[in-house]
């Protein structure tokens, strides 16, 4: 273990990271909200701390292995989020104890948007575009920009880059070159976030609320500057745009970058999960729209169709984004809503859950089972499109899914033993656990009345979430610590 080099590199990402902090403080003076002093004092702080970490180690440039890189991995997103704690326990205009202020920074870094925060209106911007601005960087994941800078520096990416990817075929690169491969998805990611701004901003939104939007829109984040999320814009059009960058948002960036540089949207229609993902949101949006309509729950067509796609798309990419209490919605569509987010959106995409492909290889795995059962001698093969999969990567897709459930289980038993119902419990865990935010039960609304040791709880499921379950439980198996 390169630990000395470990240091190095997370002191040098510590002292980025405190440069994120200059951008709320310029919010602040253009307002002149008051809360510029809060932020400058965190970048101060976050500096020093990345500064120390750095310079005792700054000679230790050795290669990072993989295994430092899982290490390294899980060491920035808990020290990140840590950090990011500082302006928002800091602030006097938001009295956020210790607990509540850690939930909120790492609900943001890990796109969950679950907050333990009420009377968003009556904020500093500052403090609402910080809150947006963490989804925003979370969102593609700032490992993913640090590889396409760190190796100006020396440092080599593509371990932290395996780590980082979701999805199931970690090695797979759009371009030669890892750095060459970070930067190409933050253009995609920036070009997505720009239009989502003007879009917005056409549509009636005024920019600050446009350009916040629009970062935890492309994140699939779903923090907002508003209680009311995006039902305070009462706008069909608004809901229409965000239906529409959420979808993207979701889809492979792999695949839009293929998109691009082909000049073809074939592309989207070649890909096995691409077509698999846009099934699943058409059904579950016909589903949802059916099901309202039945129970006269709008009192128009027009209106029950866009609230029926706004919410079924922003729940099930687990965005959880809100134009209405989904929890008060008929029958099963609430359970419904919170079952799809463990699908969630593409591999290699911003949003959150199993993901796409690792469902349709369970079902092609569930059926190849079923085939041998009936013909124990036959010779069946696991396809993605037309290519045979590797019995590794169906391997590891089972491997996943039992992890993920495992996790589930010991969490939700953990929130039980807090004092949670059982309906309050389960939905927090999924939530949190497939980065989406809002649950049913005591959730409903927002965190805040539950226990303090449920939301530390549900921190560590945002991380379980956030890094795949493996690149956590991996540091918990003795075999990683032997040299």
């Amino acid at each position: 273990m390169r630990l000395r080099s470990i240091l190095r590199v997370l002191g040098l990402l510590i002292c980025l990271f405190s440069v994120t902090l200059l951008p709320p403080a310029a919010v602040a003076l253009i307002y002149g909200d008051g809360g510029g002093s809060a932020f400058t004092l965190a970048f101060a702080i976050s500096l020093i701390i990345g500064f120390l970490v750095w310079y005792p180690n700054r000679t230790q440039s050795t290669e990072l292995k993989i295994r430092d890189g899982f290490l390294l991995t899980v060491l920035f997103w808990t020290v990140l989020g840590m950090v990011g704690v500082m302006p928002l326990w800091f602030a006097q205009e938001l009295p956020l104890s210790f607990t509540d202020a850690v939930f909120e920074s790492f609900s943001g870094l890990t796109t969950t948007g679950a907050t333990v925060i009420q009377g968003l209106e009556t904020l500093p911007h500052s403090i609402l575009f910080y809150r947006q601005q963490l989804q925003w960087l979370g969102g593609m994941g700032i490992i993913v920009l640090a590889v396409a800078i760190l190796p100006m520096l020396g440092i080599g990416g593509m371990q932290l880059y395996r780590t980082e990817i979701p999805g199931p075929q970690k090695d797979a690169k759009m371009t030669p070159r890892i750095a060459d491969t970070a930067k190409h998805l933050w253009y995609i990611y920036v070009a997505l976030t720009a239009a989502c701004a003007v879009a917005y901003r056409l549509a009636g939104m005024g920019w600050f609320d446009a350009i916040s939007h629009s970062f935890s829109t492309i994140a699939v984040g779903g923090f907002s500057t508003y209680d009311a999320s995006m039902g305070h814009f009462d706008s069909s059009t608004i809901n229409t745009i965000c239906v529409v960058f959420l979808l993207l948002s979701a889809i492979n960036f792999a695949i839009h970058y293929t998109a691009i540089t082909g000049r073809t949207l074939m592309s989207y229609l070649r890909d096995p999960e691409v077509r698999a993902f846009l099934g699943i949101q058409a059904t579950l949006v016909f589903v949802v729209f059916a099901a309202v309509l039945v129970h006269d729950q709008f009192s128009d067509t027009g209106t029950a169709f866009n609230q029926a796609m706004f919410q079924a798309v922003s729940i099930s990419t687990t965005a959880g984004f809100a134009t209405t209490d989904f929890a008060s919605w008929p029958l099963f569509l609430p359970i419904l809503l919170i079952f799809a987010s463990f699908i969630g959106g593409c591999a290699s995409s911003t949003a959150g859950g199993l993901k796409v492909v690792r469902v349709v290889l369970l079902f092609r795995q569930g059926v190849r089972e079923l085939n041998r059962l009936v013909h124990p001698a036959g010779v069946y093969t696991v396809k993605l499109g037309n290519r045979i999969l590797p019995q590794r990567v169906v391997e590891a897709v089972w491997g996943f899914f039992a992890a993920y459930a495992l996790v589930f289980v010991v969490v939700m038993l953990g929130l039980l033993a807090t004092g949670l119902d059982d309906i309050t419990a389960f939905s927090a865990t999924a939530a949190c656990l497939n980065n989406l935010g809002p649950g049913l039960g005591d959730v409903a609304a927002n965190y805040a009345t539950i226990p303090d040791a449920a939301k530390w709880l549900l921190v560590v499921a945002m991380l379980f979430g956030r890094l795949e379950v493996f690149t956590i439980l991996v540091l918990l198996t003795p075999t990683f610590w032997r040299s």
